[in-house]
């Protein structure tokens, strides 16, 4: 008995010294092949202590993960860099994974694709160069369904499409298990989420991702996603200010002008009997001289007058010529006609009536008021054309980018005084090469006295009027009447509207430019016209006698982007017309899924424009896809 007492003591002793040993082991964080070396001493208690080894490395993981995850937030609140936070996003992704690779893919919204931001551990270039297009591989998987992938096998995976760029770039960098996940905006699940990017972490060798990796995977991803959008969100602040700061330099400028105008108001007001505008000029004339004055412009139309003088003649306007040729006030019908003259530049004609005789102070009296009115005419015309530059940026701005921020373009109009909400008439005039200089002046004067606006766009001249009593072809003939007139040259006019607001506005003038190409090829050169009075027929005349010219010019964007990136936009859109508008046969017809289909007509309007199915717009282009695939090669 007592033997058999002393070997329990014994036995109890050995396990109380295997179970301190499996705790001194667990305390120093020895590695669980020394805990499972003493599991024949005290099994039991061995196998407690690699479940307590067990647990507390999990929770040293989870302590590390929310470590990262707080650092990057931390970054994120530190650092204004986008570039650097990425990095260290895909980094951390790569660290704490513990993959061979990371890396971020963002889409390219100009080229309608998906592209590689940043690698970390890649080592192929022609993966870190990798484009996509929407939908392909793994990443267009995570992108259209805003849910994270994991693939043990990207090679043997079926459940996304592969493409040969993208398998080859894998394959060059030896990638095989892959695990993605969304970059998302707004509450997941809901119908404000946007997909902005993905996030993926990839091994070498084949490799299944636990959920908690999953779940690492995405909570670095939601920091990448608050990034980029908090990056985004600055850039546009910064472009606002800009624009903003850019806006006031030309607030003043303009107040400058207008006080450099008061200012010479004021000198010239102390000059001519403290008059400064010219109906006070030639009032205070008329009241001199003792006879009534008229001002008129240079085509002989009255400005001012004193008492509602009658309009020149041509008598009037040989006696403007002599006077001009003199230097002098000239006698004329029982009065006096002095030239407005800065330089050689005609601005106009101050007639006195009713004053047969004037002495020589009176004459030089006379003669002087004829140069402070052409210092007011200057003055009045340099800040109307100054004007009209800061308003001409404004169409060339609606013009070139009318999708960009419509709300803007309205507001940046009204500051400026150009109300694009109001119905306007757009007008195109074009005239010879060497006078297109001469014409683009005359244009700045045209509109001199009004809220209309004048710009060069495309090589042309645009101008915009608001919409009168007279239709738009009588306006076109009279603006090519008289441009002519100023141009010294046949100046064509095709006018368009009324249309109000900026897309209307943009639409109008590819109308009116459609009815210029129609007026030159018709022979109507110097004429002025709208679409409306050539007809249909004018219009397929005016494109006919250039056939490529009117393909490339319809087509252009499209083919264009065919030809660059080998895809087949013109083969869709001749497709879809042809099957009358229906997807459903335009899929069947081009042998590919209906999204497809979707996808590329989303990028024919990117292009073309968004009133590309207008009824106008799609007969001219049905037109021109017909005579592309007469006249194409094949």
């Amino acid at each position: 008995m007592t033997r058999i007492m002393a070997e329990s003591k014994a036995t109890q002793a050995n396990d109380t010294g295997a179970a301190a040993d499996l705790l001194r082991l667990l305390a120093e964080g020895a590695p669980a092949e020394e805990l499972s070396a003493l599991s024949a001493a005290d099994p039991e208690a061995a196998q407690l202590a690699l479940r307590v080894h067990r647990t507390l490395g999990q929770h040293r993981r989870r302590e590390n993960r929310l470590s990262a995850l707080f650092e990057t937030a931390g970054d994120l609140a530190a650092s204004r860099d986008l570039d650097a936070v990425l990095q260290a996003i895909v980094r951390r992704a790569r660290m704490l994974l513990g993959t061979d690779t990371a890396y971020l893919t963002l889409p390219d919204e100009e080229a309608g694709d998906t592209y590689m931001r940043v690698t970390d551990g890649s080592v192929s270039a022609l993966f870190q160069q990798l484009r996509l297009e929407l939908g392909e591989g793994l990443g267009g998987l995570v992108a259209q369904t805003a849910r994270p992938y994991a693939t043990p096998d990207y090679r043997t995976d079926a459940r996304f499409r592969h493409t040969r760029s993208i398998d080859a770039g894998v394959v060059d960098e030896g990638l095989v298990g892959i695990l993605g996940v969304p970059l998302l905006l707004g509450s997941s699940g809901s119908e404000g989420t946007k997909v902005i990017g993905v996030l993926f972490a990839a091994d070498r060798s084949p490799r299944p991702f636990a959920p908690d990796e999953v779940a690492l995977l995405c909570s670095l991803a939601a920091h990448a996603a608050i990034a980029i959008d908090t990056a985004r969100a600055m850039e546009d602040t910064r472009a606002a200010l800009a624009e903003l700061a850019g806006a006031n330099e030309v607030i003043r400028e303009h107040a400058a002008a207008m006080q450099r105008a008061e200012q010479a108001h004021d000198r010239l007001t102390d000059l001519v009997l403290r008059g400064g505008e010219v109906p006070a000029v030639t009032r205070a004339v008329a009241g001199l001289l003792g006879g009534a004055v008229t001002l008129h412009d240079p085509e002989g139309r009255p400005l001012s007058s004193s008492d509602g003088g009658p309009a020149a003649d041509e008598a009037l306007r040989a006696a403007v010529v002599q006077s001009r040729t003199a230097g002098r006030a000239v006698p004329h019908d029982g009065g006096w006609v002095c030239a407005v003259l800065a330089g050689p530049e005609l601005l106009g004609s101050l007639v006195l009536h009713d004053r047969e005789h004037l002495d020589d102070p009176d004459r030089r009296l006379f003669e002087r008021a004829g140069v402070v009115t052409a210092l007011l005419l200057l003055l009045r015309r340099s800040v109307a054309e100054a004007e009209n530059r800061v308003r001409g940026e404004l169409v060339a701005d609606l013009l070139s980018a009318p999708h960009r921020d419509p709300a803007h373009l309205v507001e940046r109009g009204r500051r400026l005084g150009v109300d694009l909400d109001r119905p306007h008439l757009v007008l195109v005039a074009e005239t010879g090469p060497d006078s297109r200089h001469k014409l683009a002046g005359a244009a700045g004067r045209y509109p001199f006295g009004s809220p209309g606006v004048s710009a060069e766009h495309a090589g042309a001249v645009v101008l915009l009027l608001p919409e009168g009593d007279s239709a738009a072809g009588e306006v076109a003939r009279a603006a090519a009447h008289r441009l002519g007139r100023l141009a010294g040259a046949p100046v064509t006019v095709a006018a368009a509207g009324p249309a109000e607001g900026p897309q209307a506005l943009v639409a109008a003038h590819a109308e009116a430019q459609r009815c210029l190409r129609a007026l030159k090829v018709v022979g109507r050169l110097g004429d002025g016209a709208c679409a409306a009075e050539l007809g249909f027929l004018g219009v397929l005349l005016g494109d006919g006698h250039d056939v490529d010219g009117f393909v490339g010019e319809t087509l252009g964007p499209l083919l264009e982007y065919d030809a660059r990136r080998g895809t087949g936009l013109v083969h869709t859109l001749d497709a879809y017309f042809r099957n009358g508008g229906s997807l459903t046969r335009a899929k069947d017809d081009l042998h590919v899924h209906i999204n497809t289909v979707v996808q590329r007509l989303d990028r024919v309007q990117a292009l073309l424009g968004p009133d590309w199915n207008s009824p106008g717009r799609a007969l001219e282009l049905h037109l021109a896809l017909r005579l592309h695939r007469l006249t194409g090669p094949g």
